[in-house]
């Protein structure tokens, strides 16, 4: 895929303009700040991180069809959870691919916010997307690398299917409790860290509460907090991202988590990549009865 500078700034742009008016309803789905909030009806694919992985996102694209079944009806949606570049060697291409489709399906594609995609206080490491940039659009990268940069805080932290799920791209925040709270995270960042565990957090089994991250951002959290958190919000379980899964997906927390990695290869090594692809008007009480909707690749 050849990407020349220009169309890709354009479509950044473009996309950018599109995020900055969404608000209240958009289609089927509400937008309250960072937050989607969706009906428990339709279907949903929901894709896990890619790092520039650009093989896996066609062959999820291919293999579900889901853009074929997105034409058919307006319930049908796709909701990425962040991390779509750095590492993988076709950042850009994975970029201009998800913002493609957002444009081509506005009210169907969510986009959501990886650490990846993080405040600049907050910037993963190692961050490779600039070198990328500069090896595909020569001496004009900076133009696209700070477009893409202007992005990232246009996507969303969290959707909610009501009485289903709460989804981010990680972690749950300890002291979170209402839709407030995960739709305003970011504009109370840095001084409340809730934004920072949506992006960086991770589930630990042997833990109650909270202890800081390994990674340097973010906190490890436990079964109490999920409890706690789903509760609050009246739904059942959390999808979620950010962390590598030898079987492309994982379940934590007796049931009440389900990581999805959908990208393959160096550095990772995982055996699998997989995707979420459910109907959301059925109820489930726990990630293992979504087993069977999740695909390996």
């Amino acid at each position: 895929m050849e990407i020349p500078v220009d169309g890709f700034t354009k479509l950044v742009a473009e996309a950018t303009r599109l995020l900055e008016k969404e608000n209240g309803r958009v289609g089927n789905l509400q937008i309250l700040g960072g937050l989607v909030k969706m009906k428990p009806s339709g279907e949903a694919l929901v894709v896990g991180d890619l790092h520039g992985d650009l093989e896996s996102l066609i062959k999820i694209l291919q293999q579900s069809e889901i853009l074929q079944r997105m034409e058919k009806s307006q319930l049908v949606f796709l909701i990425f959870l962040g991390d779509y570049g750095d590492r993988g060697e076709f950042s850009a291409e994975v970029y201009y691919t998800v913002l493609s489709l957002k444009l081509q399906h506005p009210t169907q594609v969510v986009l959501m916010r990886g650490n990846h995609e993080g405040p600049r206080d907050l910037i993963a490491s190692p961050h490779d997307l600039p070198m990328q940039f500069q090896n595909r659009f020569g001496k004009e990268w900076t133009e696209a690398y700070h477009g893409i940069l202007e992005l990232f805080p246009l996507l969303r932290n969290s959707v909610l299917v009501e009485e289903r799920y709460l989804i981010v791209h990680a972690g749950l925040p300890q002291q979170a409790r209402t839709i407030e709270d995960f739709a305003y995270a970011h504009m109370k960042h840095p001084k409340v860290t809730f934004l920072e565990d949506m992006l960086w957090s991770d589930p630990q089994e042997s833990l109650e509460g909270t202890y800081p991250s390994t990674r340097g951002a973010g906190h490890l959290f436990g079964k109490d907090i999920t409890t706690a958190v789903l509760k609050a919000l009246k739904v059942k379980i959390l999808i979620r991202g950010h962390e590598p899964c030898s079987e492309g997906f994982k379940i934590d927390h007796d049931g009440k988590i389900l990581t999805l990695f959908s990208r393959k290869g160096p550095p990772y090594f995982n055996r699998y990549g997989a995707y979420l692809d459910v109907n959301l008007f059925k109820k489930f009480q726990k990630a293992t009865q979504l087993v069977p909707y999740v695909h390996k690749f």
